[in-house]
Parts: structure tokens; C-alpha cells; sequence
């Protein structure tokens, strides 16, 4: 991600205005060509300009559509400055209004960090690996410090962790086939561990500046798409096939209410079998492929920097999305307290990602509606998999006949 962290009330993320008689690092001279040659009545009509950190803010009136007014702009600086500077096309949290700010580059070098990429995201997901094995052997589960003398029993927890992880990777690679798609760099992802569901997704950093909010849109909702698409495909497979063994795993009916999705496909494929304190044998696969689809529809939780944030940002704007990621990080903390998930979730999400996204160079032109509609179905269908089911199996009326 660029070294761009969002401060609230500035235009351009993490930068603070000065007093216009600060020192500026670009020349007079050069703000004169941006005013005069650059912007213009066609795309830009600028009526006052204030200095930033490295940049120069310009307020003014949007002319015409937003991204053709941004690629005349744009062009123009192109065709004057090379790549020395980089233009940014925003809205002003203050006034809801259009402004312009032009950095230069050498402004946008990326973050670096003590320890090399490649060996903590390899650390994290070599532990991920021994929770999604650990989470599919009870007998380890319930004693921890037992594991290294029955490594063997981890061999068990292998089918259900390959099952979970297809579904995390396929996420994954979704994000990384349409981000080279659009042209956007992506950092390596961190598998985040989880003990009780064996992992809480990953986090992946942006590495570019994304040139708009339908391309983050774009990129944002492939993760989920595809892994929501192979959850729900291994999901209707482990209800139709009987178990292998004629066993399976034997649960409550009871546990199929945790997920209104899960619920009405058991409903709907089980009909009758599917009774309040009823214990019945499913296919293993249901299970595994349950959690890949709580793990996608944690990530979509229109919070911070989760897949669901940049989808509400992209879909709604940045300060709808932040007002998003408040009341999300409330909800979370509320069920933290019936729901052990819910807190580790909530603890990762403000410490790991609640934020900022790193700005757009057009935050303002609007996505096609067609994504539109992509985004928001990533966003229910995180909700049918988190929510309840909250109607009975079984008539009681009925059930007495």
C-alpha cells in the first residue's frame, strides 16, 4: 500500500493543510502551469488553491463527467510535467464538494517494513495450516499440549483443511487475477490463524494506487465471489452425497439455525429429516465447506479494510464507508459478547484493519451498475451466511399428524 494513511477531514488521506504562507516544495511557478494549462474551463475551473504537505490542493467546479474530466486533466499533466506529479480527483469531507490535489511522486513511495514480506506472510501461513488442521480433530482441540505427542492424529484434520483451504485460495487468487486485470499490484497475503474456525482469511495490502472506485469495486468483490461460489458449490455437494463411511459427522439439527443460508439449503434439501433436537449424519463436506463460507462472509463485513469495506467505499463513497465501518465494529463488539469469533474478529478488524484505504486517483466517478449489483450481492450474501435462521424445521401443527 502507498505511504497514504487517511486523516480525518482532509481531502487527500493523510496529508495536513498548512497556512498559505508555509513553504511549498512545488515552485510557484508550476502551480501557475497547473491553474493556467492544466485545469480549465472544460474540466476543472479552479477558484482557490491551498498548500499540502509535498502538494497543492485546488478547490473549484467539476465540469462535465468526472473520470473524462480526470483523463483531460491527467493528459495534460502528462504532456507538461512527465511523471514528476500525480493527480488526484476527490471529494472534500468538509463540504461534500469536488477538489483536485496534484502530488509529487517521490511523495508516494511505498511502506517498507523491518521484516521481509515474503517470511511473516510464510509465518502466518504456516500457522493458519496447523489451525485449519487442528480445528477439523476434536480430540486435540480439547487438549492443546497434547498435539505434539499424537502428530498423527493431525493426518485426520487433513481432507477438512485442504477442503478450506481450496476455498481460501480460490478467494485469494480471485483478488489477484482481476487486480493484474486492472493493472493494480497486491502485496502477498497474511493467512490470519484462527482456533475456532481455523482461519480468519488474509490480509492483503494494496500496493498501487487504484485508479478508480469501480476497479477497487472490481477487485474488492472477486475474492468473495469466488470463494462464495465454491463454498456454495461444495456446500449443495456434501447434501446430496451421502457420507463415504454411511456415518459422516452426526449434528444437532439444531446448529443448522447458526447461518440462514446453511439453514435453508438444509431445509430445503433435507425437508423433514431436518428436526428441532434431532441429531442427523451430514457429509464432512458440509462442514468443511460451511466455514470456507463463514470465512468469506467475515472478510465481507463492510468494515475497515476487509473486503466488504473497500466494497462499501467503492460502492458509496469514503465517508459513508468509515460511518460503515463504526457501526459494523459496534454490532461486532455487541455480539463479541455472546460470540467468541465476533471478539477476535473485532480486535483484528481495529487493530489490523480498520484503516484507512489508501486514496483513489478518481474517488468520484461512480461504478457501472452492473458492479454495482456485484457489490451488494457479495454484501447479502455475507449476511445470509452470518445471520440466523430464525424459523422452525418442523410445523409444530403439522408434526402432530
Amino acid at each position: 500500500m502507498d505511504n497514504i494513511k487517511v486523516a480525518s477531514g482532509s481531502p487527500l488521506p493523510g496529508v495536513k493543510p498548512q497556512q498559505l504562507d508555509d513553504v511549498i516544495k512545488i515552485p510557484k511557478e508550476t502551480i501557475e502551469i497547473f491553474k493556467n494549462q492544466v485545469f480549465g474551463f472544460d474540466t476543472f475551473f479552479v477558484t482557490s488553491q491551498d498548500p499540502y504537505e509535498g502538494g497543492v490542493l485546488f478547490k473549484g467546479n467539476l465540469r462535465g463527467q468526472a473520470s473524462k474530466s480526470y483523463d483531460k486533466i491527467s493528459k495534460r499533466l502528462q504532456d507538461k510535467f512527465g511523471d514528476e506529479y500525480r493527480l488526484f480527483l476527490l471529494v472534500n469531507p468538509e463540504d461534500d464538494k469536488p477538489v483536485a490535489v496534484v502530488v509529487p511522486r517521490t511523495t508516494l513511495q511505498p511502506e517498507t517494513t523491518a521484516v521481509p514480506e515474503w517470511f511473516a506472510a510464510g509465518s502466518f501461513g504456516l500457522v493458519t495450516l496447523f489451525t485449519l488442521l487442528l480445528r477439523n480433530v476434536p480430540d486435540l482441540q480439547s487438549n492443546l499440549l497434547s498435539t505434539y505427542d499424537n502428530l498423527n492424529l493431525l493426518k485426520d484434520g487433513i481432507p477438512g483443511a485442504l477442503v478450506t483451504a481450496l476455498v481460501l485460495g480460490v478467494h485469494e487468487l480471485g483478488h489477484f487475477l482481476v487486480a493484474q486485470n486492472t493493472g493494480v499490484k497486491l502485496g502477498i497475503p497474511y493467512f490470519i490463524p484462527s482456533w475456532q474456525i481455523g482461519s480468519f482469511g488474509s490480509i492483503t495490502r494494496i500496493r498501487s494506487i487504484v485508479s478508480n472506485r469501480e476497479d477497487l469495486l472490481k477487485i474488492a468483490a472477486a475474492g468473495p465471489i469466488a470463494g462464495f461460489t465454491l463454498g456454495l458449490v461444495l456446500l449443495l455437494i456434501g447434501f446430496v452425497i451421502p457420507p463415504s463411511d454411511g456415518i459422516g459427522v452426526v449434528v444437532d439439527a439444531s446448529v443448522f439455525h447458526e447461518s440462514f443460508l446453511a439453514g435453508g439449503i438444509a431445509k430445503l434439501l433435507l425437508g423433514n429429516v431436518l428436526k428441532e433436537g434431532t441429531p442427523i449424519s451430514v457429509n464432512p463436506l458440509v462442514i468443511w465447506a460451511w466455514a470456507g463460507l463463514l470465512i468469506n462472509a467475515i472478510n465481507s463485513i463492510p468494515a475497515g479494510e476487509l473486503d466488504g469495506g473497500r466494497i462499501s467505499f467503492a460502492l458509496w463513497g469514503r465517508k459513508t464507508s468509515i460511518r460503515f465501518t463504526g457501526f459494523s465494529i459496534v454490532l461486532l463488539g455487541l455480539s463479541s459478547l455472546l460470540n467468541d469469533v465476533a471478539f477476535y474478529w473485532v480486535v483484528l478488524i481495529f487493530f489490523l484493519q480498520r484503516g484507512p484505504i489508501a486514496p483513489l486517483s478518481d474517488e468520484i466517478s461512480e461504478p457501472d451498475e452492473k458492479y454495482v449489483a456485484l457489490g451488494v450481492t457479495v454484501l447479502l450474501l455475507g449476511l445470509l451466511v452470518c445471520l440466523p435462521y430464525p424459523f422452525p424445521f418442523i410445523d409444530e401443527t403439522l408434526a402432530t399428524f
